[in-house]
């Protein structure tokens, strides 16, 4: 059988009805996000058993191919799979009225007997099929109404919609689709390296440049003896919680105590952090260069501390030419900790271990700095030898 060809599924077997979001509006090269879609879906359901996958229709069909499949576990990583904007879990049946109808009653029974009020809609892909949306909808409404005569029939806000959809390879009936992640597969945006620390931000802000389809590799910065193996550790967890909705990810770490040491020996104190985050940037651009990356991410939000002013962002931006990604710059904190919640990272961006961006924290630090005053600073620096040492010695934590 052909790569993606469509097989349908004996009668009654689950399967699931991925619906496509923005990608839909693509032009000549939609059919480009919709292999890499199908392709990110497929990595993303191997641990959960054998699934044919394939597209049909702007929507992307999801069946088990043994019995042993993990459908629960298969159907909440696929609300992961971004690209996807929502999901209903389907069964097939014959494109025939009487078939549609005992599988409604089969599948939706229960959920049938629990509703107070119903309606169907049904939408006809396949012209050929007898009946107009319609007629189909007032046959399988009436026929339920009398299998379930306690229902009354909702038009507008019904307890239950049961959905039919009658398209080539077969008919499917399925409850009302939920919410997925949305946004554009992953790899369709290029690729950019995150500044991953151990805060809120920063998962959020990799979380949502992933959703526009980037590929992402992260940068941690560790300052031992200053920032403990907990704090090390908090951060890989971090990344592993970003795996369900970011795909693969490597986690670069790389040591930043000798940077961090020569700066507060040679540099005034209220320009530590802004001298700190200018080596971040810089070996976050040397890792992208390595990696053919072309930006890169950070989880700054417009004034929320003294380094995330406008002219302290500047001055940190200062030292790469690379595209700097701020997806929460204009977000407060109520609304980045709503996300941190939304994808699973808030509980662990809380726990109390330092990491380095709170070690040697200035008492009063500059949030008007001049780039100017600062490149004249860092002239008491060996910058380009503490840029390579710290490049040399970095470790990289492949997390799948």
């Amino acid at each position: 059988m052909a790569k993606n060809q469509p097989m349908t599924p004996p009668a009654g077997d689950e399967i699931f009805l991925l619906k496509m979001g923005e990608m839909v509006l693509k032009g000549l090269n939609r059919r480009t996000f919709e292999e890499r879609l199908m392709g990110n879906a497929r990595r993303r359901l191997e641990k959960f058993g054998k699934f044919r996958i394939y597209s049909k229709q702007s929507t992307i069909y999801v069946e088990p191919a043994e019995e042993t499949c993990d459908l629960s576990g298969a159907y909440a990583a696929c609300k992961q799979v971004f690209g996807i904007i929502a999901i209903a879990r389907a069964v097939p049946c014959p494109k025939e009225k009487e078939a549609i109808l005992d599988t409604a009653k089969a599948y939706l029974g229960d959920a049938l007997t629990a509703a107070r009020s119903f309606k169907v809609e049904s939408k006809r892909a396949d012209k050929s099929f007898p009946m107009s949306s319609i007629q189909l909808s007032q046959w399988v409404g009436g026929h339920l109404h009398e299998a379930f005569p306690h229902l009354t029939v909702d038009v507008h806000h019904p307890d239950l919609t049961v959905y039919v959809e009658v398209r080539e390879e077969a008919a499917y009936v399925h409850a009302p689709a939920e919410p997925a992640a949305g946004g554009l597969p992953i790899g369709m945006g290029g690729r950019a390296v995150s500044l991953l620390s151990g805060g809120i931000d920063s998962p959020v802000a990799s979380y949502m440049i992933a959703k526009r389809g980037v590929e992402l590799e992260m940068i941690h910065f560790a300052s031992p003896p200053y920032t403990s193996e907990q704090a090390r550790e908090k951060v890989l967890q971090l990344a592993r919680e970003l795996v369900p909705w970011c795909g693969r990810l490597n986690v670069t770490i790389v040591p930043f105590a000798e940077i961090q040491e020569e700066i507060r020996r040679n540099c005034p104190e209220d320009h530590f952090t802004l001298i700190m985050r200018r080596f971040m940037m810089r070996l976050a651009d040397a890792l992208a260069r390595d990696l053919n990356c072309r930006a890169l991410v950070t989880g700054e939000s417009l004034g929320q501390v003294a380094s995330q002013t406008m002219d302290a962002l500047a001055v940190s931006g200062d030292v790469t030419d690379l595209p700097v990604l701020r997806p929460v710059i204009g977000m407060d904190k109520e609304e980045i900790v709503r996300i941190a919640r939304h994808i699973g990272t808030f509980e662990t961006s809380i726990l109390p271990y330092e990491d380095c961006c709170t070690v040697f924290t200035p008492r009063h630090p500059k949030t008007r700095p001049h780039v100017e005053e600062v490149r004249e600073m860092e002239q008491a620096l060996d910058v380009e030898g503490l840029v390579r040492r710290a490049m040399e010695g970095r470790e990289v934590v492949k997390l799948r």
